[in-house]
């Protein structure tokens, strides 16, 4: 392999102007963090803990393997909206008695749990990262069901919740259920619908209706431990498969669970036991991507701290060069990389894009796409070489591409360049962005200048002045509407990515969704759609 060398200068004022924006972006983004993890705020963690209840990620915590990462997915869901940040609901990938799984947890301490929009986004792209990668599913269940002010958001969408757990128990996938306090109505389903549930005495309540609601339909007066406590479920109902004594027995309980399921994974495995580190200072990475969005950068400076030893091929360096393509290994996996070099993607690019994810699909690896771009090229010249159809071409092969891919959007992701180097909705199996990044149809002022040329024809059009104090007006509120709603923190609070990471923890990133990735088989496409050439 060509080890790369760095043109990177921490003496350039550049590197320091950078490396203080990124720091600036992330300071926000763990101010965000921290409200995620405060849950419902102290009045309300205190009473939990009063009641020697565990918080969801002291849960986690006794549930993954000792000393072993937890890759926590969309942790400032919600940021921006009316609801808590975090949504209710914690979410990640964590190690189980060596297994990988998929974890879900509810927060009671946010109005006891309760399922919110962005609670039910939350879960459901939990339940799509099991099935695509194959990772149990576990559930650590204590909520009061939907939020009822937000009920016609969610009922009828939330009902995929449990059509999913379904859906992977018939897959083979396993699904485990812990529970810790109410599952109440629809929440019920998910220990109902689950392989193996394990419940916690005196602490469990699972029923369809409490005890208010069946004397208000039936008549009939009971109590919750006879309606849905655990040692019923237990020893009468037999939903309950395991009864435990207290939390930590819980979570003892699904670790016996986990390690008793005879889990291998079917991917192939690294090819390097102890894969080489990168040869350069991560910490780079924070002044590496752009202040000025409008100011490219080199995505190879990012690759030769993320590779093994700084390792990659390039593929078609002399052709289509705005786009780097290339072969590389991170933490023992191989990897294509299709990374944004110059933000403008054009005829070459899109062509040289197509043909190294047909190679990739050849040869069954999986592909890493590192966004910075501002989209497709326009203008006549353009028009007429054909970047319509190139750029289809590089959507086609895109969308109909079967190895994993993992996306990262460095910078920018604008147009339809968002489309060809693999954006939410071409369902890559993870998605993650970096502080600085944003997304939308076109920059701010880009946008805001189109909707001026609009409004000052239409005007022209019908013989009236058009007023200029007006359309400045017009043009500062569209690109500051614009410019808060396409950040990083913005998007991510909408599920529109797996989560904000630090630039200085990507190759860890990475290094885990590539190891989650492999517990599926690793398989190309057999066939694309037409190629219009």
């Amino acid at each position: 392999m060509t080890v790369m060398e760095t043109a990177v200068d921490p003496r350039n004022p550049s590197y320091l102007e950078n490396r203080s924006a990124m720091l600036e972006r992330l300071h926000e983004f763990e101010d965000a963090l921290d409200d995620a993890r405060s849950g419902g705020g102290d009045k309300y963690v205190n009473r939990h803990h009063a009641r020697g209840k565990l918080l969801p990620r002291e849960r986690i915590e006794l549930l993954v393997d000792q000393d072993a990462p937890f890759l926590e997915l969309s942790p400032t869901a919600a940021w921006g909206t009316d609801f808590p940040v975090g949504a209710s609901v914690v979410s990640g990938i964590g190690v189980i008695e060596g297994v990988e799984c998929v974890i879900v947890a509810n927060d009671p301490t946010v109005r006891g749990g309760a399922i919110n929009p962005y609670a039910l986004k939350k879960t459901q792209r939990a339940g799509q990262i099991a099935l695509a990668n194959r990772l149990p599913l576990v559930n650590l269940v204590e909520s009061g069901g939907a939020d009822l002010p937000t009920q016609a958001e969610i009922f009828i969408p939330g009902g995929g919740v449990f059509r999913d757990l379904t859906r992977l128990s018939a897959a083979g996938i396993p699904t485990i259920s812990v529970v810790f306090g109410n599952a109440t109505a629809g929440g019920a389903y998910v220990p109902g619908m689950s392989d193996y549930t394990i419940m916690v005495r005196h602490q469990a309540k699972v029923f369809l209706a409490g005890p208010p609601l069946v004397r208000m339909a039936t008549g009939e007066i009971t109590d919750d431990e006879s309606l849905g406590g655990a040692a019923m479920h237990a020893g009468t109902s037999g939903l309950a498969d395991y009864l435990a004594e207290d939390e930590r027995d819980g979570l003892r309980l699904a670790r016996q669970v986990v390690r008793r399921l005879n889990w291998r994974k079917q991917g192939p495995g690294p090819r390097t036991a102890l894969p080489q580190p990168p040869k350069h200072d991560v910490e780079d990475l924070l002044a590496i991507a752009s202040a000025d969005q409008r100011t490219p950068f080199d995505p190879r400076e990012v690759l030769l701290r993320v590779l093994d030893g700084s390792e990659f091929d390039e593929f078609k360096p002399g052709y289509g060069a705005a786009l780097v393509t290339g072969w590389g290994e991170l933490h023992g996996y191989p990897v294509g990389v299709l990374a944004n070099a110059r933000g403008v993607l054009f005829s070459e690019e899109s062509q040289k894009a197509a043909q190294f994810i047909q190679l990739a699909n050849a040869s069954d690896t999986p592909l890493l796409f590192l966004q910075n771009t501002t989209g497709y090229m326009v203008g006549a010249e353009y028009e007429q070489r054909g970047i319509i159809k190139h750029g289809a071409l590089m959507i086609n092969a895109v969308s109909n591409s079967t190895v994993p891919h993992i996306t990262i959007n460095l910078g920018a992701s604008y147009g339809a360049g968002n489309y060809g180097m693999c954006g939410r909705a071409y369902d890559p199996r993870f998605l993650f962005t970096w502080p600085n990044a944003k997304s939308a149809v076109m920059g701010p002022t880009q946008l805001a200048g189109v909707l001026s040329i609009v409004a000052r024809q239409a005007a022209e059009a019908k013989g009236q002045h058009y007023d200029e104090d007006s359309d400045q007006a017009m043009r500062m509120m569209v690109e500051q509407q614009i410019e808060s709603q396409s950040t990083a923190l913005f998007l991510s609070g909408r599920l529109y990515d797996d989560g904000i990471i630090d630039p200085r923890d990507t190759r860890t990133v990475l290094g885990l969704c590539l190891s989650a990735i492999h517990n599926a088989p690793i398989k190309g496409a057999e066939g694309f759609g037409v190629f219009r050439m």
